[in-house]
């Protein structure tokens, strides 16, 4: 029973589903940590993310990193 709910939902709810789980994960994080130092874990896990998402499609990642930061 359970599992037949929760596929329907994934399958024609996916976006909701992620909003939602998000949303309970950064009002844990607040009332844990409070603003800021939440603030700081989502940035990190965004930047972290970034990161991995540049290396799972194969991206020339040392390009990129000395993009990031030559000398101006």
């Amino acid at each position: 029973m359970w599992e037949k709910f929760f596929v329907y939902i994934i399958e024609e709810h996916r976006g909701k589903a992620i909003g939602v789980l998000l949303g309970l994960l950064a009002s844990i994080l607040v009332i844990s940590y409070g603003f800021w130092r939440a603030l700081f874990i989502i940035l990190c896990i965004g930047f972290g993310y970034f990161i991995g998402k540049r290396l799972d499609e194969n991206k020339n990642f040392d390009n990129w990193i000395k993009h990031m930061f030559k000398d101006k």
